[in-house]
């Protein structure tokens, strides 16, 4: 007994003292590691940042600076951030940052500065980071991390350091007490045993060592945070094109064929005479989502309105399209004219899309239009569960007509990956609340995964709309929505056009496409041409663009009989009687114009009423000076962009409307108030003197936007996300059954 006490106790003594000197230096290590940690990833954000933030810094542009700094503090390690100018001037600060902390302590040095302090909510570590324009230091980055998660695993540290030496001792001291000798060798051979199924991480011991789940955490939160940082880098140099979303879909969704739901279908096949006609609408769906599912196949599934539609489909009422060039399916769905009246003329285009649009025009509800919109989109989610061919399938719901299809998808395909994306504005609450079955539609939104809109804005309002009308539970942080066990995520996801401009490349030039244009309409061959290209709808501020047009020539008489504004104008919802007073009143103008200035050679306005193809849309744009989009209201508006995608020559200028989406990716416009008259005017005069250079310059940078910033990365971006809520809930699974085999 003496001999096994002189032996145990000072063992348990050496033990006690290596504890407490390994927890000390335990706690001290992994705190100098976690602050370490913070100030790389707080250089590694500045380095990543930085590029985005120095031009925006330079020009002041105060809410893009805001939505970059909010959107980095998405991270939930990330407690607030701040933004300082070189003169110790704070530019913006997030929500959450604490007040006692100022610039003044973090100037621009030659070394960031870092801190640890303590606020009522717990520590947080304070680092800096400097941004550079060149070589001239132009602002600070301050980040405040919250330091809590360091403190748990500190605990967590301490608790299992003295566990593993109070059983490390216990053991040896008991196998000691039993003879002594053979003591010291079982202790080595059963800590080589441990050691070495430590070491192996796929181990079947894993399981019974609660030690290694701390260690398995942050391996998994260190492996995310890696994939997240080469994501980030990746989306600066990749180029986006077909080829990139197919492997997307290969690497990212197991190569998942894509189910696009939209009432406009991309062909429409008509009957003329004996022959069938295919027509390609006048659809910005359809201009953005055509490249996307020619990239991706798949299968679209439309309303089958042409009059020989029925003709060309199989049994299961599909057509594989493009004619000619088969790349993905076409799935009509049929309705009565009864159901399209009440679901597309009714309910969607004289509700919704007048609720939506802040154009003067009054919503018109009906419950007749309401039931035949409900019965629609009942048709059309028995079509989208038909055409699925997994219980995982990825479905893109297209626009306003669709309103309660996610959460009718939702009940037959639990664990589908659903992205609606709504092609036009969200009202503020008090404006949506007008309508009867506000919460029917916030409801079948929300059986969404994922909820796109064109801008920041959009998102604002309808998480506001839904904080209004429904109970659930809102991150405004991560702009998320929980609704009856359900998350959606919503989003901004602006849309453009495919790169390269698909018709462009072997298009006529823009000097024989002038020709050309000039010779149809017995113009002048000095004359200078505007160009808009819309739909008849009167949220696309077509009277106010002809009464522009008589203000600039009453103003600037220079231009008399030079100037011509030639409209496409392709029908639209003839059936409705807001289109068709629209169309008369639009039609009377432009012939009170042109009759006020009828001694001029040249017409100051023509109306192209009929439907264009998108090369013969080419031909007008490559003709103009001058491009017109000035909407009442929109959600983008890809007119726009495809004006600058179609002059290769950098020529052109592109008035565009505050109120049009796309003014917010293309600054380089003029930026015009479509109501304020004399402001078009102006802007219409200047586009005509504006110097070639400087046209130049301005397409230059707008062209270089939309390439980076093209339809395959709209698309991409959604695939992206949508792979991500995937791989979340396949982990989720996989933790519940590992807590299920634990229990």
């Amino acid at each position: 007994m003496r001999l096994a006490l002189r032996f145990v106790l000072p063992l348990l003594l050496a033990l006690t003292l290596l504890a407490y000197l390994s927890v000390f230096l335990a706690d001290k290590f992994t705190r100098t590691w976690f602050v370490r940690d913070l100030n790389i990833r707080t250089r590694f954000a500045a380095i990543a940042m930085e590029q985005g933030l120095v031009p925006l810094i330079k020009h002041s542009a105060n809410e893009e600076i805001r939505s970059v700094m909010n959107r980095v503090t998405l991270d939930e390690r990330l407690y607030a951030a701040a933004l300082c100018d070189a003169h110790s001037n704070m530019i913006y600060r997030t929500v959450h940052f604490p007040e006692q902390i100022v610039c003044r302590a973090f100037q621009l040095q030659d070394k960031p500065a870092h801190s640890v302090i303590n606020l009522p909510s717990g520590p947080v570590h304070v680092s800096a980071a400097h941004l550079h324009d060149g070589e001239t230091p132009l602002a600070t980055l301050i980040f405040v991390h919250d330091l809590s998660f360091a403190v748990r695993r500190s605990g967590e540290a301490r608790f299992y350091v003295f566990l593993f030496f109070l059983l490390t001792g216990g053991i040896v001291s008991l196998i000691t007490v039993a003879i002594a000798r053979w003591s010291w060798r079982g202790w080595m051979q059963n800590m080589r045993t441990i050691i070495q199924e430590r070491g192996e991480v796929q181990h079947p011991h894993l399981r019974s060592m609660p030690e290694m789940l701390p260690l398995l955490k942050d391996l998994r939160s260190l492996i995310t945070d890696i994939e997240s940082d080469r994501r980030l880098q990746e989306a600066g140099t990749v180029i986006w094109n077909p080829e990139t979303l197919k492997d997307i879909l290969v690497k990212h969704l197991s190569g998942e064929n894509i189910l696009v739901v939209a009432n406009r279908e991309p062909y429409i096949h008509n009957r003329r005479g004996d022959d069938i006609e295919v027509q390609i609408p006048a659809s910005g769906v359809v201009t953005a989502l055509e490249p996307v599912m020619k990239a991706c196949s798949g299968t679209w599934i439309a309303h089958g309105s042409g009059s020989a539609d029925r003709e060309v489909v199989d049994a299961q009422d599909r057509v594989a399209v493009p004619p000619g060039e088969p790349l993905y399916n076409l799935r009509r769905v049929w309705l009565t004219e009864e159901e399209e009246n009440g679901y597309y003329y009714g309910f969607a285009n004289e509700g919704i899309w007048p609720l939506c649009h802040i154009a003067h025009t009054r919503p018109v509800f009906r419950s007749t239009d309401w039931e035949f919109y409900n019965r629609a989109n009942r048709r059309f989610a028995d079509a989208v569960i038909r055409e699925a061919q997994t219980k995982t399938p990825v479905i893109l719901v297209q626009d306003y007509h669709f309103a309660v299809l996610p959460a009718l998808i939702r009940k037959q395909i639990p664990n589908a990956v659903i992205i609606t994306f709504w092609h036009i504005p969200w009202p503020n609450p008090e404006a949506f609340g007008i309508c009867p079955w506000r919460r029917e539609i916030l409801e079948g939104l929300l059986g969404s995964t994922i909820l796109g809109f064109h801008t920041r804005l959009h998102t604002t309002n309808f998480i506001e709309t839904v904080d209004r009308f429904l109970e659930c539970r809102i991150d405004r942080s991560h702009a998320t929505v929980s609704f009856q066990g359900e998350l959606t995520s919503v989003k901004s996801y602006p849309i453009s056009i495919a790169w390269p401009p698909p018709h462009a490349q072997d298009a006529p030039g823009n000097q024989p496409c002038r020709s050309a244009v000039i010779k149809r309409h017995n113009l002048s061959e000095t004359s200078l041409i505007a160009v808009g290209v819309e739909r008849l709808d009167y949220t696309k501020g077509i009277l106010e663009r002809f009464l522009a047009v008589e203000r600039m020539l009453d103003i600037h008489p220079q231009w008399r009989g030079q100037f011509t504004m030639i409209q496409i104008a392709a029908p639209s919802r003839s059936k409705l009687d807001a289109y068709r007073q629209f169309r008369a009143h639009a039609f009377a103008e432009a012939e009170r114009i042109n009759n006020k200035f009828g001694e001029l050679a040249n017409p100051p306005i023509l109306v192209l009423e009929r439907h264009h193809s998108p090369a013969e849309v080419l031909e007008y744009l490559r003709a103009a000076n001058v491009c017109l989009v000035t909407s009442l209201h929109d959600g983008m508006n890809l007119v726009a962009k495809e004006f600058v995608g179609a002059r290769s020559d950098l020529g052109g200028v592109l008035i565009l409307s505050m109120f049009a989406g796309a003014s917010r990716e293309l600054p380089e416009a003029l930026i015009v108030n479509p109501y304020n008259i004399d402001q078009c005017a102006q802007a219409i005069d200047f586009a005509l003197q504006m110097p070639l250079a400087e046209q130049n310059r301005r397409m230059q940078s707008m062209r270089e936007q939309i390439q980076q910033f093209n339809v395959y990365r709209w698309a991409g971006r959604m695939l992206i996300d949508a792979a991500q809520v995937r791989k979340k809930e396949q982990l989720s699974r996989e933790i519940s059954e590992f807590r299920l085999q634990e229990d």
